[in-house]
């Protein structure tokens, strides 16, 4: 085949409205797919995020509890001794007590609401994932539109696209 044939062939190609209109519809899959494909990184990452930091918090959930064990120990030993120094000492590591259970509620909650929004960043991230497969598949159909000729295979390719972002958009709709 002499270049001016092949120049020929393109051209004819370029013309045909199956490929052309494939080929916009496919560029404007290819831009949701980036947009999904993005999307889904960040929530991934923001769940990673938060699952680290509640792993942070029951790490030093564990600390505190350490510390109010010992206190507890302290004011035990100290509470068999005679003495004002040691009655001293049994009042101050019971109020240090108190404070390490205090501080560990605390520290507690945080970690439960860093671990349940380490969930929900998890349900968003899935749905775009699936949401990418979708258009991922669309791009697919759309190649073989173009190689076929056929437009059938231009509708399943929008079908699946419209599907891929209505599974992307009820990312946004993950509240629990």
């Amino acid at each position: 085949m002499s270049v001016n044939d092949e120049l020929h062939e393109h051209a004819e190609h370029a013309h045909d409205p199956v490929s052309r209109r494939t080929g916009a519809g496919m560029a404007i899959i290819a831009a949701c797919l980036a947009v999904v494909a993005v999307s889904g990184h960040i929530e991934t990452t923001e769940e990673l995020l938060a699952q680290q930091k509640a792993s942070d918090q029951w790490a030093y959930y564990q600390a505190k509890s350490l510390r109010r064990y010992q206190s507890d120990v302290a004011r035990d030993i100290l509470a068999q001794m005679p003495g004002d120094r040691a009655a001293k000492a049994v009042e101050k590591y019971s109020l240090n007590m108190e404070k390490y259970i205090k501080d560990g509620e605390e520290i507690k909650k945080k970690a439960e609401e860093l671990e349940t929004e380490s969930a929900l960043n998890g349900r968003r991230a899935l749905r775009l994932h699936f949401g990418e497969v979708f258009l991922e598949l669309a791009i697919v159909f759309c190649s073989l539109a173009i190689l076929s000729k056929r437009e059938l295979f231009f509708y399943v390719a929008i079908a699946g696209a419209a599907a891929g972002l209505i599974v992307a958009a009820g990312s946004l709709l993950v509240t629990r």
